[in-house]
């Protein structure tokens, strides 16, 4: 079952398509975070939303907010989707030990190996503020996102 509004974040520590190491809590009393799990790179609705995001990019930053993206695909495939799609803002992978932030969040999806559509709205406190979880070939509206961020 997935994480709820109210709840505490799980803490974690991923590898970004560069190599580095980001930590959700890197960004406590800084910025609101929204974590975005999708099952994998280079599949059509996965991109379709990365890309929407990218484009929208500046609604985030606007409302003070870091958008990490998170699927269990390794950092070398994340960095070429990154380059190939123009995705400037951190795609983390949670490829080993397999799944653990997705099983943390209770987005993995254990028979396929990847994780569903899971989005969490994280305030600067840490707390779980919107969270949206939808089937593997269900779109997200990120109109949903930015209005969640609004009551901020």
């Amino acid at each position: 079952m997935a994480i709820q509004v109210g709840d505490k974040a799980p803490a974690f520590e991923l590898k970004d398509n560069h190599g580095a190491t980001v930590r959700l809590s890197d960004f406590r009393g800084r910025k609101n975070v929204v974590v975005i799990f999708y099952p994998f790179a280079f599949t059509g609705v996965c991109t379709g939303e990365l890309c929407e995001v990218r484009d929208r990019l500046p609604q985030f930053s606007d409302r003070d907010t870091q958008v990490l993206a998170v699927s269990n695909d390794s950092i070398h495939t994340l960095r070429v989707f990154a380059e190939q799609e123009g995705l400037e803002y951190p795609l983390l992978s949670d490829f080993w030990p397999h799944g653990d932030v997705s099983r943390a969040y209770g987005v993995l999806d254990e028979e396929k190996g990847c994780a569903v559509r899971g989005t969490f709205i994280i305030d600067k406190e840490g707390v779980v503020r919107w969270t949206v979880v939808n089937a593997l070939p269900d779109a997200r509206d990120l109109n949903e996102y930015v209005k969640a961020l609004d009551t901020l």
